[in-house]
């Protein structure tokens, strides 16, 4: 593609207006801006919200291939890469799940987390060559993300992982993007053209964060990683998680703290087993079994405890 084209292509991109409107933007009071962008950022969830439907049928289509062992792993490049590494690095701690069960692939590796690695977004085989490293499956669902719907990384990610029998999300912030119409379940929420003409890290950085919320922990809810709407999952790696952890378990039984602290001594910390061990009054083996021959979930494993 020449420079021509691309520029061409940019400028048809709603993330990629220039409003003439806030032209004069540097010369207004700092609060007088603050308002603006407080303003612009108040309809990010209405444009979310246009794309439910989308987004609850991704989630339920990656819980079902999670469920049978697969992964979800994100690729992005710049803002949206770094997004996709967040939320799954955020996935381990708050759903105790396993190490590469949530992947964050970023265009350049990870150094492209802290500094710009240029060349990286525009190279498809670049994505291609991440995703072989990673031995996909069918089982597997990558969502490719990408504000501009048309970033080589992401769209080369999601026709790989197509092609080698994936599940494919495209999230974008455009219209009739090329990114969504190589994916499966094709996802654009338009927020409009930005505050600072093409700055993609505000309302759309923002819109991808609040989906990428969405597909990650209403995942693992299906995936029975809470009880209601606590994280029993919780991974305590430190005094503030032990703290949360003791706190879900009273939240969950109402047990006494002796009875929950004895719980999760027994059970070796572990959240959803100390509290069948006080629900179900079964010991912390027992509701080891139970857990397991229920895929985890919790209420289920409460349904068969013995009486």
């Amino acid at each position: 593609m020449t420079s021509h084209d691309l520029r061409s292509q940019l400028a048809s991109l709603t993330t990629e207006a220039f409003r003439p409107e806030l032209a004069g933007i540097d010369r207004l009071p700092t609060l007088d801006i603050a308002r603006l962008m407080n303003g612009e950022d108040a309809g990010v969830p209405g444009a979310v919200a246009r794309q439910l439907p989308r987004i609850a049928a991704a989630i339920d289509a990656v819980a079902e291939r999670m469920s049978r062992g697969g992964r979800l792993v994100y690729a992005g490049a710049g803002t949206a890469g770094r997004l996709g590494v967040l939320d799954a690095s955020e996935c381990p701690p708050t759903f105790n799940t396993r190490p590469g069960q949530v992947v964050g692939l970023i265009a350049g590796g990870p150094a492209a987390m802290v500094t710009s690695v240029e060349g990286a977004e525009d190279s498809g085989e670049l994505a291609r060559r991440d995703l072989d490293a990673l031995r996909l499956t069918p089982d597997d669902s990558v969502v490719g993300v990408s504000a501009s719907g048309r970033t080589p990384y992401a769209v080369g990610a999601v026709e790989h992982a197509r092609a080698l029998g994936a599940l494919t999300v495209g999230l974008s912030c455009n219209a009739h993007s090329a990114l969504a119409a190589a994916a499966e379940h094709g996802i654009e929420v338009v927020v409009g053209p930005e505050l600072i003409t093409g700055s993609t890290r505000l309302k759309a950085g923002t819109a991808q964060k609040l989906v990428l919320n969405m597909l990650s922990t209403i995942t693992m809810i299906r995936l029975g990683k809470t009880f209601g709407n606590l994280m029993v999952d919780v991974r305590a790696s430190n005094d503030k998680l032990r703290a949360r952890s003791h706190r879900i378990v009273s939240l969950a039984t109402g047990a006494e703290d002796t009875e929950i602290e004895k719980a999760l001594t027994e059970t070796g910390g572990e959240v959803k087993h100390a509290i069948l061990v006080l629900l179900a009054g079964v010991d912390g083996p027992t509701a080891a079994r139970l857990l397991e021959e229920s895929g985890g979930h919790l209420r289920a494993a409460l349904a068969h405890a013995p009486r």
